[in-house]
């Protein structure tokens, strides 16, 4: 599904990614952690073309990402934004119709009824169905993130990157939106990769761990063989005793 060949991301002198592989395969549920600084973020924009890789390959359900098929492959990709990024003047049926233009030519923007069941299917699906033509600025953040959700699937991606979907939230809701994420990936197939901070939610609801540090691998494994050596490789000094704890017999 995914496919990734020893990529490479530098800025100027920078290297943030430095020869990263794996490989995900079609319906799994993937936690990417790592400290802030370790090249998270820039590896899911170069998933979707957002950034343009300096080396290596990306493929996505058999098509090579690059400038002729990045359309192509974003049409396959839905994008969950760390800052919610949806529109607050906006009703949340107009944020998510916003989803249904990764199947449309520039000049040709006016949505369908298609589109609008398709949308309204999607903000259904993540439990705003009442709230279809209320103000996003008038949702709690949570439900702003669930119309960033809903916004995403109303192209039928076959991959979700998630960006720290749940960093600006309270534990609880972090983990109802997590669990939503969850259910999504289960219920029809979607491949997730999601940037987490926390450790618990990681190894609690996904399938597999990709850990990173100064921009390269430090552990790629199943997310409840996840040890206090492997956060030790992936976190270095910046450790805490309470993500020790979260993964101790």
């Amino acid at each position: 599904m995914i496919d990734v060949e020893h990529l490479t991301k530098s800025f100027g002198p920078l290297r943030v990614l430095d020869g990263v592989t794996f490989r995900v395969p079609r319906g799994e549920f993937v936690a990417v952690l790592g400290p802030s600084g370790a090249g998270k973020s820039t590896l899911l924009r170069c998933l979707n073309g957002l950034v343009a890789p300096s080396g290596g390959s990306i493929a996505v359900d058999g098509i090579v990402l690059d400038r002729r098929r990045l359309a192509a492959v974003r049409k396959r990709i839905g994008f969950i934004f760390q800052g919610v990024n949806v529109h607050g003047n906006l009703s949340v049926l107009r944020n998510v119709l916003v989803g249904r233009l990764a199947g449309k030519a520039p000049w040709d923007v006016v949505f369908s009824g298609e589109d609008r069941r398709v949308a309204r299917a999607a903000i259904e699906r993540v439990g705003l169905g009442a709230k279809v033509q209320a103000r996003v600025s008038t949702l709690s953040g949570g439900q702003r993130q669930r119309v960033g959700i809903a916004r995403a699937l109303a192209h039928d991606p076959a991959v979700l990157l998630a960006d720290e979907p749940i960093s600006s939230l309270d534990p609880v809701t972090g983990r109802e939106v997590l669990d939503l994420l969850r259910e999504i990936n289960r219920d029809r197939g979607v491949t997730v990769v999601c940037n987490l901070h926390d450790v618990r939610l990681a190894t609690r609801v996904t399938d597999r761990v990709i850990g990173l540090r100064d921009g390269a691998i430090a552990f790629d494994g199943p997310a409840d063989r996840l040890t206090p050596g492997d956060l030790a490789r992936i976190y270095g000094d910046r450790l805490h005793e309470r993500d020790l704890a979260e993964v101790s017999p």
